[in-house]
């Protein structure tokens, strides 16, 4: 698929990938013994390394087709329930998966695992699988996560029982603990085994979600560098490095990347979450035009047929991020929500993000009053998310209804309870980290606080807030611009010229008219 032709899928199912790898496909290397039989062996291995890299239904199918070879084969209907969990950074499974998921064990428990190792990877799936529609998401994922540790610590040269560990440990770490010491002792673990397996697809996936956090990132970059060439048949391992470049602000890394995975889909739930991430590079390299067309793009699907948050939350972002990002306010607040026949009461954190953007750019561009309703909206939505268990997402919709109302009170000049506001909501969002769905929040509190410290003509205090803000997310376009023109304005000549020669250098392949690009030719030219 040519670069700037990109195609989305029609058809956008939870969990369940293109069914089209063949066996010369490129997936990595997993040494996974079993006692089913050599002639199913490869074939075994194959699909726990697409396991590995998310691609859930070529796994599932190479998994099915090993259990019809040999139904003494047991452990093939774990790998089964395995997929079936889907990507476990966007937890919890839906209904459907769980109880498909609790019938693979069924199957793989009644098949009779001949080996006590194969029957304790059973068992600790089972854990999670258990008593679904009693038992809330979080306590059977701690339950499995257990079960790892123990089958990881009862047989310690099984690499692979230590990998899902590790797996484990990083989804179920929590976003307020910012010592990362889940993600550490993960990826501690990890690297390990990258040492003496360094083909191995999940250990360089798993690296890069062990380091994706700002202050870490950088470990990062070795796994990312090399997890596409290991698996490059995998459509997500081609999307992958583009966490840890997102992090660093390589935004043509990342571009790179995303272009590569979409290429290689085609009904893959992955297709939009990509294009997320994609569109947020371009926008920061202010490629206005490539960033446009794959707003247009999603812009046309038809139906969707789809069971989770992810695919809503890429709908709603795309086109938040167009507007946001080229501080388009009045475009922002005209904003709708995509796809009417799209279950948006069910994800209510996928609504969110448009409602937020859509009350920023009202208050922004001067309409307090429709602010004011997207903010109670928000707070709607924050009370569903709240009733429904979800606290993460609680949590960040209640930061966002609470930015939105900062700059309510700004319009209507209020300007101390506005600044008062918007700092907490920056203090809260610093608190937790940001979901992985995401490459950025849609719109950075401290960046925003930056933003009304300069309206508000202090521009000393609000280049404190920038550096703050860049320190977490570096090389931002409108991050560097607001920092550059802060310090212009508070007499800081040399950072002045500092910041806006970085974004120059930004905008060197941008492909439409940004004024800031303009305004820092102009300074730079002085």
């Amino acid at each position: 698929m040519a670069y700037d032709r990109l195609t989305v899928t029609l058809t956008l199912v939870l969990a369940l990938g293109v069914a089209g790898a063949t066996a010369d496909d490129k997936v990595g290397t997993v040494r996974f013994p079993t006692s089913c039989s050599a002639a199913v062996q490869p074939d075994f291995e194959r699909a726990v390394a697409m396991l590995h890299s998310f691609w859930f239904q070529a796994s599932t199918n190479a998994f099915v087709a090993v259990a019809q070879q040999d139904p003494g084969c047991a452990i093939a209907h774990w790998g089964v329930a395995m997929n079936l969990l889907g990507n476990p950074f966007a937890w919890p499974p839906s209904p459907k998966a769980l109880a498909d998921g609790w019938a693979a064990v069924e199957r793989a428990k009644a098949a009779g695992a001949r080996m006590p190792r194969e029957r304790d990877y059973v068992a600790a799936i089972e854990a999670f699988y258990k008593d679904a529609a009693t038992v809330d998401h979080r306590t059977r994922a701690l339950a499995y996560r257990q079960a790892m540790e123990q089958l990881a610590g009862r047989y310690p040269e099984d690499r692979e029982a230590t990998i899902f560990y590790a797996l484990a440990l990083n989804a179920t770490a929590l976003p307020t603990d910012k010592t990362y010491a889940d993600q550490l002792k993960a990826a501690g673990m990890l690297e390990k085994v990258f040492a003496e397996q360094p083909q191995h697809p999940g250990v360089a996936h798993y690296l890069i979600h062990s380091y994706d956090y700002p202050p870490i990132a950088d470990k990062g970059l070795t796994a990312a560098r090399r997890y596409a060439a290991i698996a490059p048949a995998a459509p997500h391992a081609l999307h992958m490095p583009s966490h840890i470049f997102t992090r660093r602000g390589y935004w043509q890394e990342s571009v790179d990347a995303n272009r590569a995975s979409v290429s290689a889909m085609s009904s893959h739930f992955d297709q939009l979450h990509a294009l997320d991430y994609l569109t947020y590079a371009y926008l920061q390299m202010g490629q206005d035009v490539a960033a446009k067309r794959v707003v247009d793009q999603v812009g046309e699907l038809p139906k969707l047929t789809v069971e989770h948050f992810v695919t809503g939350f890429a709908l709603a972002a795309i086109p938040s991020r167009y507007a946001l990002e080229r501080g388009r306010w009045a475009d922002a607040a005209q904003l709708a929500l995509f796809g009417k026949e799209f279950p948006w009461g069910r994800f209510p954190q996928s609504e969110a993000q448009l409602v937020f953007a859509r009350g920023l750019g009202a208050a922004r561009a001067g309409d307090p009053a429709a602010a004011r309703r997207d903010a109670d909206r928000l707070g709607a939505l924050r009370d569903g998310l709240a009733a429904a268990k979800v606290g993460y997402w609680a949590e960040q919709v209640d930061i966002q209804r609470q930015v939105v109302s900062a700059w309510v009170a700004r319009a209507e000049g209020r300007k101390d309870e506005a600044l008062t506001l918007l700092r907490t909501a920056a203090e809260r969002e610093d608190a937790t980290e940001k979901h992985p769905v995401t490459p950025s929040q849609l719109a950075p509190a401290r960046e925003l606080l930056a933003d009304m410290l300069l309206e508000a003509n202090d521009p000393a205090q609000a280049l404190r807030e920038y550096d703050a803000a860049m320190r977490v997310e570096p090389n931002r376009f409108r991050g560097l611009y607001g920092a550059a023109r802060a310090a212009e304005l508070s007499g800081d000549r040399t950072k002045a010229r500092t910041y806006y020669s970085q974004l120059v250098t930004l905008g060197e392949k941008a492909d439409g008219e940004r004024p800031e690009l303009r305004q820092a030719k102009v300074f730079l030219g002085r």
